[in-house]
C-alpha cells in the first residue's frame, strides 16, 4: 500500500445540492472549489465562508489534498487512505481532479481521521 502525503486545507467547507436546473455560480478563485453535475443534482464543495444557500447544505467539513500528481492508471491511492479511516470509524467525501485526489472529513472527525492516517504511516 503507497505511503502517501496529504495536506489539510486551513479551511471550513460546506456541501450543498441543488435541483439540476440551477445555474452555477461564480466562486473566487484561490480556494479549493468542486462542482458536479448531473441528471439529478448539482453539488457544489466550497468554503463554508462562501455565501451560497441551498435547499441541502452539510456544514463543518474540514479538507485533506493528497499530494500529487498521480497517474490515470495507478492504483489503490484512495484505498490507501480510506481502508484505516473506516476501521477508525470515519465518514468520508472523496473528490478527484485531473491531477490529485481531496479527503474530506467532518470537523469533529478530524483528531480521529489524523491519527488513524499517521497510524498508517501517512504523512499529514
Amino acid at each position: 500500500m503507497p505511503q502517501l502525503t496529504l495536506t489539510l486545507l486551513p479551511e471550513h467547507f460546506k456541501i450543498l445540492q441543488f435541483p439540476p436546473e440551477t445555474p452555477l455560480p461564480a466562486f473566487p478563485r484561490g480556494s479549493f472549489v468542486t462542482v458536479t453535475v448531473n441528471a439529478e443534482e448539482v453539488s457544489i464543495v466550497c468554503p463554508q465562508n462562501v455565501e451560497l444557500d441551498a435547499p441541502q447544505v452539510s456544514l463543518d467539513w474540514r479538507c485533506f489534498k493528497f499530494e500529487g500528481p498521480f497517474a490515470f492508471d495507478q492504483t489503490g491511492i484512495l484505498n490507501a487512505v480510506t481502508g484505516p479511516l473506516a476501521v477508525a470509524g470515519v465518514g468520508i467525501f472523496a473528490v478527484s481532479t485531473y491531477n490529485t485526489d481531496y479527503l474530506m472529513v467532518k470537523s469533529h472527525q478530524l483528531e480521529v481521521t489524523i491519527d488513524a492516517l499517521r497510524q498508517a504511516g501517512h504523512q499529514v
